[in-house]
């Protein structure tokens, strides 16, 4: 087993943590914050750490945890996301900017009325590129599990996307 620093192991995890803490929280500031305690939690279990199969699942576990009780407490489910920041290629029109970023508030609103579970898992997998197993792992769920939840809320999506973009709706 093999020594695990803070520095090197723990803190590079920040930017992940944040990421899935965001997806949950729906918040920039409480999303920050919840990166903070987790790093001031897992730094006092400092030493369980060898005890730990994976690190970056117990940090993952601990920021969804916090997550989701700030969330709770604050009620922020129903805050949008601010869109993010991206950079278009110098080809596109201004029209066709313009729907591309009509497309992608269109997508993160949809991703923001999903389920909690389902938010959490696409966020995991689509985003960060865990591992149906690691999934299990940080949800404490099945793999099965895993697969059918995400597999509903990518339907969901596309089912919705579909009845906005042909209806309207």
């Amino acid at each position: 087993m093999r020594e695990i620093s803070f520095r090197n192991d723990i803190l590079p995890l920040k930017d992940k943590l944040y990421r899935l803490a965001l997806r949950i929280t729906l918040n920039s500031a409480e999303a920050e914050d919840v990166v903070q305690d987790t790093m001031i939690r897992v730094w006092n279990k400092r030493d369980e750490w060898p005890q730990f199969e994976s690190i970056e699942a117990y940090c993952l576990t601990v920021a969804r945890n916090l997550a989701i009780d700030r969330s709770q407490k604050m009620e922020a489910q129903n805050l949008e996301l601010t869109p993010e920041v991206r950079e278009m290629p110098d080809t596109l029109t201004p029209y066709d900017q313009l729907e591309q970023d009509e497309q992608i508030q269109l997508v993160h609103r949809l991703v923001n009325e999903l389920p909690e579970r389902q938010r959490t898992i696409m966020q995991l997998r689509d985003v960060e590129g865990k591992s149906y197993k690691e999934i299990a792992d940080i949800l404490q769920i099945t793999e099965e599990q895993v697969k059918i939840t995400l597999f509903r809320a990518r339907q969901k999506i596309k089912q919705r996307y579909t009845e906005i973009e042909d209806y309207g709706l």
